[in-house]
């Protein structure tokens, strides 16, 4: 990944997290808990692509696994935003420029009940049957009902700051004055100039050999 990639990508990760577990973890909301840091690893993977998607979505699960009060097993989360980063990298435009705001609401609905299908069976697996007890449709139905709602107000954001770290405004102007000073170089550069200096040195030098000439004939006539 890029520098400015993982300077922005874990200020926000670490943002979001510390925010969930100290705001949103703390509302007893009925069902599922607003998931902020599944937003802004949507949000990244959007614009950084699959691969740069799965790897803040592992880094950001693992993150949260480690995170007091984690009750889970240590890397179970960091699987399913794994797999969620790099399935919403994928419909990352070629421009880099969403149109219409339906593409990512979709990708957060699915994104919600797909990281709580994966995060229940991974679960089950280990022998974590919490999902049951709490009842799966109702995680489902709360957990894309609340990321929806709390999506216009990060995901847009998220998507933003990434854009502007992946233009690179600095190194955007650093090539513009490589290019300047190549271009300056081969219109009207010192190799031009001296290759311009050397002929006329040349042209001068003839003519005063051909003055010098003249004049010792004259001498000669006379």
């Amino acid at each position: 990944m890029r520098v400015n990639r993982i300077l922005l990508s874990v200020p926000l990760v670490v943002v979001a997290l510390v925010v969930q577990v100290s705001v949103l973890a703390r509302l007893h909301l009925p069902g599922a808990v607003p998931d902020l840091l599944l937003l802004t690893v949507l949000g990244l993977a959007m614009v950084y692509g699959h691969v740069g998607g799965a790897l803040i979505g592992f880094g950001a699960g693992l993150l949260a696994d480690l995170a007091p009060p984690a009750d889970h097993a240590a890397g179970r989360y960091a699987l399913v935003l794994c797999v969620i980063g790099y399935l919403a990298g994928l419909v990352k435009p070629e421009t880099g420029q969403i149109k219409s705001a339906t593409g990512p609401m979709v990708v957060v609905v699915a994104a919600a009940v797909g990281s709580t299908l994966l995060y229940a069976g991974v679960g089950a697996l280990v022998g974590d049957t919490a999902a049951r007890n709490v009842g799966l449709t109702g995680l489902l139905f709360s957990a894309a009902l609340y990321d929806l709602l709390l999506a216009p107000f990060v995901v847009p954001g998220v998507m933003f700051l990434a854009r502007r770290a992946e233009n690179d405004p600095l190194a955007e102007t650093n090539s513009a004055k490589t290019a300047d000073i190549s271009s300056g170089w081969l219109s009207s550069g010192t190799g031009l100039r001296i290759g311009g200096q050397r002929g006329g040195l040349k042209l001068k030098a003839a003519r005063s050999r051909v003055a010098r000439a003249g004049r010792i004939k004259g001498v000669k006539r006379l």
